[in-house]
């Protein structure tokens, strides 16, 4: 099947998540209403034998095309993720279509564990990548010349892009567009699908522990799961060298090398996550929470918010809080 203009081949296969697909293809419908279509995204929806594809939910989504029939030049090549991706990266022939269309187009991207299909493409080697968090791990282990972003929504390495897990394809859309047609074209995508034209916080919002992971057998297991466990303890350099029986120079460098990170930034990332929890969970007042999650005052947890999320803690609780709290909110002002 011929394709011509801003072709945008979105790449489906058995047991996906819709949403990684669906997410992003509104992204571009949304800015093709501004842009107008000759300027804006020729969506192609493909899959490897041409047939719907029946993601994991058991509702189906009609293929335009078979991916080998795609035969001329791709603007952009996107590759959806889903719990079948472990089969999607040992199937040869779809490998073999990522390649060979990777090869000419102007820029190749993953959704969630579709980074899994790029990697076993080859299309990673020596790039930086995301994934899903809870697949970060494994993608480090079963591809090591890849530099896994554990915390990032999104990652760009030259023209191949990655992001992290569901609704994370839509955020990296939304980059793809502002990079297209500027940030005032994003910034109305975005006013009009209800998202922010860039989110605050990174993966790392989900799971500070699960984003960084150390071998079996390290030292620092131990003290990460006790610094995870209690955020509000003392997890001074000093404290963690002595539970882990070294020198405070050796636990600090031992920590950079297996984590990436200080200790100290690690705490903070931790107490960040378990202050986020309770932000989002009721009313309790900030200054109580900070005290909770071992910050002391409400202005070190309010800096420690801005670095780790980019946003203070009363504005993520406007944003992220739960239904019901807005509710309340909303009556009293009334």
């Amino acid at each position: 099947m011929p394709v011509s203009g801003r072709a945008t081949v979105l790449i489906g296969y058995p047991g996906i998540q819709l949403l990684d697909l669906l997410g992003p293809a509104e992204i571009f419908a949304a800015a093709n209403r501004i842009v107008g279509p000759a300027a804006g995204y020729r969506l192609v929806v493909t899959s490897p034998n041409g047939r719907p594809v029946v993601g994991e939910s058991g509702l189906r989504l009609q293929a335009d095309t078979r991916l080998s029939r795609v035969t001329e030049r791709v603007d952009t090549l996107l590759i959806a993720g889903g719990w079948s991706y472990e089969t999607a990266m040992r199937s040869e022939a779809l490998l073999t279509q990522v390649r060979r269309l990777a090869a000419t187009a102007r820029r190749v991207g993953s959704v969630c564990s579709g980074a899994f299909v790029l990697a076993a493409a080859g299309l990673l080697n020596g790039r930086s990548a995301t994934t899903h968090w809870a697949l970060c791990e494994q993608l480090a282990r079963e591809f090591p010349t890849i530099g896994v972003k554990p915390d990032r929504i999104f990652v760009r390495d030259g023209e191949v892009f990655t992001s992290a897990g569901v609704t994370a394809g839509m955020d990296l859309a939304l980059a793809l567009v502002e990079a297209d047609h500027g940030v005032d074209v994003a910034r109305a995508v975005a006013r009009w699908m209800v998202l922010f034209v860039q989110r605050p916080g990174g993966q790392s919002q989900f799971s500070v522990r699960l984003a960084y992971p150390v071998p079996p057998d390290s030292i620092l297991r131990k003290v990460l799961d006790e610094i995870t466990a209690n955020p509000a303890g003392d997890h001074s350099v000093q404290r963690l060298a002595q539970r882990a029986a070294m020198s405070e120079r050796h636990l600090a460098r031992l920590f950079v090398a297996e984590t990436g990170i200080t200790p100290a930034r690690f705490v903070e990332r931790v107490r960040v996550e378990a202050a986020r929890a309770m932000v989002e969970a009721g009313s309790t007042p900030i200054e109580t929470i900070a005290e909770h999650a071992g910050f002391g005052s409400a202005e070190t947890m309010r800096r420690a918010f801005l670095r780790v999320l980019g946003v203070v803690p009363a504005e993520y609780r406007n944003r992220f809080g739960g239904t019901q709290l807005r509710i309340v909110d909303d009556r009293a002002a009334i």
